[in-house]
C-alpha cells in the first residue's frame, strides 16, 4: 500500500521527493511560487501543483475540494511553513505574520485527519525565546489530537554532504505511541564531502582557465567514483541545470587568493576590510561537507574553481538526484534549491514513519 502525501508550502518539493523515494504517493503540492510549482509538478510523478495564498485560510477549501473530487484520502500531511521570525539568518521578529502560516497546516489536519503530520522548520523554533515557536506548534496540534515530537537533525549525520540543521516535528494522530526519530548512521569521520558529492561533474573550465557559460544539457564525462555519485546519477543519462556563472573580475581576483576552506578573512588586510558579511568569499573544502546551501547569494565558491557552484552542484550538495530538474530562470532555480529540505533527510524520516503507519493500520 502506498500512503498518500499532501505537501503544503512545498517549494520545489525536496521533502516530497524524500517521501516519494521512500515509496509514498505524493498527490499534491501547494505553494505560491510559480517557478517552484512548475518544478514540483515535473518531478513528482502524477502529482498536481496548486498555487494558493495560505495566509487566507478560506483558500483551504480549494485543497479539500480538489482532494474530494479526485477521491484522495490523505495519510500524511507534510510541510515547511515559512517562519522567518525564528531564523537566525534574519531579524528575529516573533510577531512576523509569517510565523503563523503553520496554522494552515493545523486547520487542514483538523479537516483531513491524516494519520501523521510532518512539519519541518528552522532550528530557531526550539532555540529562540526558550523554544516558544516549538511550544506553539506542539500545543496547537495537541488540541486536534496530534502529539508532535520535535528533533533537531544534523544533515551530515544522515548522509547529506552539507552542514545543515533543521527541526522536524512528527505527530501521530490519536496514537498510543510517540514517534521516535531514527538514529544518526554516519559518523564524523565518514561524512560525505563536497568532492564526494560533486567531483564527477564537469568543471566548466576551458584549457585557458575561463568559465564555460551557457551549456544547458551535458553528458557525464567521467565515471561515478563513489556510492553517493552513483546514487545521484542512477536515473539520469544527462546533466541538467549545470550552467556556469562568470563572476566580475574583482570577485574572480579575490576568490583566487582564498585557500580551500577559507573566506575573505584570509585575504591581505587591504582587501579583507572591504567585506562585512561573515560568509563572504567562502570557498568550500573538498574534504568536508559544504556550508548550508543558500538561495543564491553568490558568497560561496567551488572548492577548486573560481566560480560559484552551479544549480546542479548546489542540488547535489542538497542531495537532489540528477533526474530532478529545476525550472524557472537561474535566480529562481537557486532559490528553490536553497529553500528546499534535503530529499535524503526527508527520506530518512519517511522510512521511519512507515513503521508507525503500518502498525496503525
Amino acid at each position: 500500500m502506498a500512503y498518500n502525501v499532501l505537501d503544503l508550502f512545498s517549494g520545489a518539493g525536496g521533502l516530497s521527493r524524500g517521501f516519494m523515494d521512500a515509496g509514498y504517493n505524493v498527490v499534491l503540492g501547494v505553494d505560491f511560487d510559480d517557478a517552484a510549482l512548475k518544478t514540483f509538478k515535473e518531478n513528482h510523478g502524477k502529482s498536481e501543483a496548486m498555487k494558493l495564498d495560505l495566509f487566507d485560510h478560506d483558500n483551504i477549501s480549494r485543497i479539500t475540494d480538489y482532494l474530494d473530487s479526485n477521491g484522495f484520502g490523505i495519510d500524511v500531511l507534510v510541510g515547511g511553513p515559512p517562519c522567518q521570525g525564528f531564523s537566525v539568518a534574519g531579524p528575529r521578529d516573533l510577531n512576523d505574520k509569517r510565523n503563523s502560516l503553520y496554522l494552515a497546516m493545523v486547520k487542514l489536519a483538523k479537516i483531513l485527519k491524516p494519520q501523521a503530520v510532518v512539519l519541518e522548520n528552522v532550528p530557531g523554533m526550539i532555540q529562540i525565546n526558550d523554544g516558544i515557536g516549538a511550544k506553539r506548534i506542539i500545543e496547537d496540534f495537541a488540541e486536534i489530537g496530534y502529539k508532535m515530537v520535535p528533533k533537531l537533525l544534523y544533515a551530515p549525520d544522515y548522509g547529506v554532504p552539507q552542514i545543515r540543521k533543521r527541526v522536524f516535528f512528527v505527530g501521530l494522530r490519536e496514537a498510543n505511541v510517540e514517534f521516535s526519530f531514527p538514529e544518526a548512521f554516519v559518523d564524523k569521520e565518514h561524512y560525505i564531502t563536497c568532492e564526494d558529492a560533486i567531483g564527477d561533474l564537469p568543471s566548466l573550465q576551458t584549457v585557458a582557465g575561463e568559465i564555460i557559460y551557457g551549456e544547458v544539457e551535458q553528458d557525464y564525462s567521467t565515471e561515478a567514483s563513489n556510492d553517493y555519485q552513483k546514487e545521484m546519477r542512477k536515473r539520469s543519462a544527462k546533466i541538467h541545470n549545470h550552467i556556469g556563472s562568470i563572476p566580475i573580475e574583482k570577485t574572480k581576483t579575490m576568490i583566487s587568493m582564498v585557500p580551500e576552506g577559507k573566506n575573505y578573512k584570509s585575504l591581505p588586510e587591504e582587501y579583507s576590510r572591504l567585506y562585512k558579511y561573515h560568509e563572504a568569499l567562502t570557498r568550500y573544502h573538498s574534504k568536508k561537507p559544504s556550508l548550508t546551501i543558500n538561495t543564491g547569494h553568490r558568497s560561496h565558491f567551488h572548492y577548486k574553481w573560481n566560480r560559484i557552484p552551479t544549480v546542479r552542484e548546489s542540488a547535489r550538495l542538497q542531495s537532489f538526484p540528477d533526474d530532478f530538474i529545476f525550472y524557472g530562470n537561474k535566480s529562481e532555480q537557486y532559490r528553490q534549491v536553497g529553500n528546499a529540505v534535503p530529499p535524503l533527510l526527508g527520506k530518512v524520516v519517511a522510512k521511519e514513519l512507515l513503521k508507525y503507519l503500518k502498525e496503525n493500520n
